[in-house]
């Protein structure tokens, strides 16, 4: 445990940056995950509706440092490319 108390207050902000980062993350992850569910059911139509969500969390990700900005590009334009087919 630190014992300064700036090692401290660095260790309860890493904690609070961690706790944001894997709330992004999962955001993230459970809108395409939704996504590819629904094109499974051929529901595509309600895929389509959930885009824009999944786009927002992507870019929120991307802003925050969770993931890089080439990633989040990549990861919408995959799918773009999985609902086109």
């Amino acid at each position: 445990m630190p014992i300064k108390k700036s090692a401290k207050k660095a260790l309860r902000q890493s904690i609070k940056r961690k706790e944001t980062n894997l709330k992004r993350k999962d955001e993230m992850k459970n809108a395409i995950k939704k996504i590819k569910k629904l094109k499974s059911e051929n529901k595509t139509e309600e895929a389509l509706k959930l885009t824009s969500q999944a786009y927002k969390a992507i870019d929120k990700a991307a802003k925050g440092g969770v993931i890089k900005k080439q990633a989040a590009s990549r990861k919408k334009s995959r799918l773009a490319k999985f609902l086109n087919k």
